[in-house]
């Protein structure tokens, strides 16, 4: 299925269900967002209509919490134009050299602003200019800049006064989470991991769309950036097994 037939799958398992009647894979992850809470309680469930990072809010009496679901492979977890993102790097610092290095990797046909003949792919771009890339990374993952990263491109985005409350990776039967506090551990401490592509931690930041084909429905796309989070499942599992004393609790009612 879809990102948004997930979602409506979350709902639909969700909306207008005691705690305690739920399967247990969400019995936990509603245990966890809701701990004070009965398992006679009612759940109000819904999507969230605006293009925000929380896709599902949750709602247990007066207590609302609000997930994001991913699914799938190469998660992309944000989106902006590069203008914004540019004035991002500004604000925090980042050097113009820095910032005129990755407006070339962007858009790699020789020029800062995509106007070039010539494109070329990724794979030869870092060829030529891996020294570039690599110091590009060095700036950007800085502790402090990092933090500011993680808030606006996976848990609060730059639209937004609330932050996400866990982030869900799979379908209602079988999914693994993170939450808030995890998210922001696990990339803190992937930060010195090498890569070869621009990144803050483990996100990877690349154009929308290289649009190498030059194919006129795609232009505008070449114009924003894409924050990818590729090795989530794999971060998931080893947040898991860094954290080996986590419980697990089921619930005491068998599912109806």
């Amino acid at each position: 299925m879809n990102g948004k037939e997930n979602e409506y799958e979350f709902v639909k398992n969700l909306n207008n269900k005691k705690i305690k009647h739920l399967n247990p894979l969400l019995y936990s992850l509603l245990k966890y967002l809701f701990p004070n809470e009965s398992e006679e309680a009612i759940i109000r469930c819904w999507l969230n209509h605006y293009p925000q990072k929380t896709d599902v809010l949750i709602k247990v009496n007066s207590h609302i919490k609000g997930i994001s679901l991913k699914i799938g492979n190469k998660n992309s977890v944000h989106v902006e134009s590069i203008a914004e993102f540019v004035q991002f790097l500004t604000e925090n610092n980042i050097s113009q050299e820095s910032i005129m290095e990755y407006l070339k990797y962007h858009y790699a046909d020789g020029t800062t602003n995509g106007s070039g003949i010539k494109r070329i792919g990724v794979v030869e771009y870092k060829r030529e200019h891996q020294k570039e890339i690599d110091k590009i990374n060095k700036e950007l993952n800085n502790i402090e800049l990092l933090k500011k990263a993680i808030n606006r491109f996976v848990l609060q985005g730059n639209n937004s006064a609330f932050k996400i409350d866990a982030i869900v990776y799979g379908s209602v039967n079988d999914f693994l989470w993170l939450s808030k506090e995890d998210i922001l551990d696990v990339l803190l401490r992937k930060r010195n991991n090498y890569s070869t592509g621009v990144h803050f931690s483990n996100l990877f930041v690349q154009p929308q769309n290289r649009c190498l084909n030059y194919n006129p429905k795609y232009e505008n796309t070449r114009n924003n950036i894409q924050i990818k989070w590729y090795g989530l499942f794999d971060d998931i599992m080893e947040n898991l097994y860094y954290k080996n004393n986590i419980k697990f609790s089921f619930p005491t009612d068998n599912v109806n």
